[in-house]
């Protein structure tokens, strides 16, 4: 965030520490609480608790929607335990308690020391909310402890306390914090309201749909919280959609423009050329050695919409669609976040890369920029955002949908909003009241109400690679997805060369055996799809592509994937700690 580099000389405060040290500074304790400009400077060290520059925009990387080079180990059978766990790291919060104690100096006005409290608060707020979500039942610390502090040796505490005291957090920044605009890289009250909407969300849905923690009875009290919250950043921010170029194309713009869009981005991870902080997003989005390779999958990639509103999958025969046919009259933000037919490179047409990257011909672009000169290193400009508006939205339409009190006008201002802008023309006024059978019997069977399918829908298409799906399954129940098959674009055979962007050049031709096909133009790129490799076909020899059949996920079926373990050496430290269910085996 470029404010926080061109403050942080001032008092360059650095830390190292665990629950029980103390910190270590450039400048004594005095000199950093007595003024406004000491506060300042060590509030904007809290801001390296978001994710960085390089994590940002990978966030996803471990999802339902997307097949990967390898995946993680948290998914693979007997791979994954208290001994390899982690995550259990408490510096962070050290630093945040540390400041909330000692900015006390009366010589700085109340008001002024409650807005950098205010910043703190939230910080913790976000801490804990992680750690919620990765764990559960966490210890509550809201002190800086001493080497010899019983809470060292504490247990943890119930996820009811915490949730209550991170809304307590939230509620006092949203109250304190003075600012109500920034460039987007630094917080707002509106951030702070916007963030509790998130939190109540997950918290809510956690409790509605985990019955064994017997906490269903709480759950509607906290989506009416995320109501209220968003309804804060709704009626007062200011923020809006970004719908700056009018072409429907304005979505990607969110995430490869180098200024933040702040119309809509209330929060982003600023680079900048000048002071040498880049991220590596092309890297990792283009590379088929440094990043995972992701690649969505068809299934999902079935999910979005034609241009009318209705579901692709109502079309006769969507099932053998080839790649060039099922990208065309599709929500636009298909075209915003995989390469489709009319993309370019460098001004040139830039199908699906199958030479050394895409596994299932569904290549993101959301984070990349389309010059290939930022393509081998990091070497990127661009803002990754960590707060929109556009989530708000999403998160008020999912709690009033699960509330049963989602009105038509509801739906036009949020879900219809979104479509809107994404170039779809029907059903932006009124509910639907039909169920969509696709979505309904590929992700939620369970699920009857078409107004709540739909807000799934919406939530997945609108947010996807920003970090959310993975705690939304979590939320949701619905781990199992991520057992998924990887399923690709449709091949009707072997040895038929593919135009897949319908530029009059062939892009990729399917083989068996040992022996490549010869005399292919140098755009054409010949991928084995034959038992002895990873990329197969459904039906052997024409179907869909199949990335890793034989290299299972697996989720258990006793849920203890729902959190992860606590670390074996945190509980060898702490025998109160106690390890999640399942994890003890």
């Amino acid at each position: 965030m470029k404010k926080l580099f061109y403050i942080l000389f001032i008092f360059l405060i650095t830390f190292s520490c665990s629950l029980e040290e103390e910190p270590k500074s450039s400048v004594s304790k005095d000199e950093a609480f007595a003024t406004e400009a000491g506060l300042k400077a060590y509030t904007y060290g809290l801001y390296d608790i978001f994710p960085s520059k390089d994590d940002a925009h990978k966030k996803d990387a471990m999802s339902d929607y997307g097949a990967v080079n390898s995946f993680d180990n948290f998914l693979r059978d007997g791979a994954y335990s208290a001994e390899t766990s982690s995550g259990w790291s408490w510096s962070d919060l050290r630093q945040v308690n540390y400041f909330i104690e000692n900015c006390t100096n009366t010589s700085i006005s109340e008001s002024v020391r409650n807005n950098y409290l205010g910043i703190a608060r939230f910080f913790r707020a976000y801490f804990y909310y992680e750690k919620l979500v990765r764990f559960g039942d966490v210890p509550w610390v809201d002190r800086p402890l001493s080497i010899d502090d019983e809470a060292l040796y504490g247990s943890r505490d119930s996820r009811t306390l915490i949730v209550e005291k991170i809304i307590e957090d939230l509620d006092f920044a949203y109250e304190n914090i003075k600012a109500t605009k920034s460039d987007g890289s630094t917080l707002t009250k509106w951030v702070a309201s916007a963030f509790k909407s998130r939190v109540c969300l997950f918290e809510a849905s956690f409790r509605k749909y985990h019955p064994d923690l017997k906490l269903t009875a709480t759950a509607n009290d906290l989506y009416r919280e995320a109501v209220k919250s968003a309804e804060e950043v709704i009626n007062k921010s200011g923020h809006a959609l970004y719908t700056g170029n009018g072409t429907n194309l304005s979505y990607r713009t969110l995430f490869t423009s180098d200024a933040v869009v702040t119309s809509e981005v209330m929060l982003a991870n600023v680079c900048s050329k000048e002071l040498a902080i880049l991220n590596d997003a092309n890297w990792y989005w283009t590379s088929g050695t440094y990043g995972p390779r992701f690649s969505f999958i068809r299934t999902f990639i079935n999910t979005f919409l034609r241009l009318d509103g209705t579901p692709f999958t109502d079309v006769n025969g969507y099932m053998t669609m080839e790649f060039y046919d099922e990208c065309q009259n599709r929500d636009m933000r298909l075209s915003q976040i995989i390469r489709t037919p009319g993309y370019k490179r460098d001004g040139k047409p830039a199908a699906p890369n199958f030479n050394g990257y895409s596994y299932t011909g569904y290549q993101p672009i959301k984070f990349s920029l389309d010059p290939t000169s930022y393509d081998d290193g990091s070497l990127n400009t661009n803002a990754i955002p960590l707060f929109r508006y556009a989530e708000v939205l999403l998160n008020y339409a999912e709690a009033k949908a699960e509330l049963g009190e989602l009105t038509d006008s509801d739906w036009e201002k949020t879900i219809g909003a979104l479509r809107k802008r994404a170039g779809i023309t029907g059903g932006l006024t009124t509910k639907p009241t039909k169920v969509d059978s696709y979505l309904q019997a590929k992700y939620f069977p369970e699920l009857s109400d078409p107004v709540l399918l739909e807000v799934r829908r919406e939530r997945s298409i609108e947010l996807a690679l920003e970090g959310f799906r993975f705690t939304d399954l979590l939320r949701w129940k619905k781990g199992e997805l991520m057992t998924m098959v990887w399923d690709g674009m449709y091949v009707p055979g072997l040895m038929q060369a593919m135009d897949l962007d319908g530029d009059g050049t062939e892009d990729v031709i399917f083989y068996q055996g040992s022996k490549k096909p010869e005399g292919l133009p140098k755009t054409c790129t010949p991928v084995n799809v034959d038992a002895t490799t990873r990329q197969t076909l459904s039906n052997g020899t024409y179907g869909n592509l199949i990335w890793s059949k034989n290299d299972p996920r697996k989720w258990y079926e006793d849920g203890r994937q729902y959190y992860y373990p606590i670390p074996a050496l945190a509980i060898v430290k702490n025998p109160n700690l106690k390890q999640n269910p399942g994890w003890d085996k």
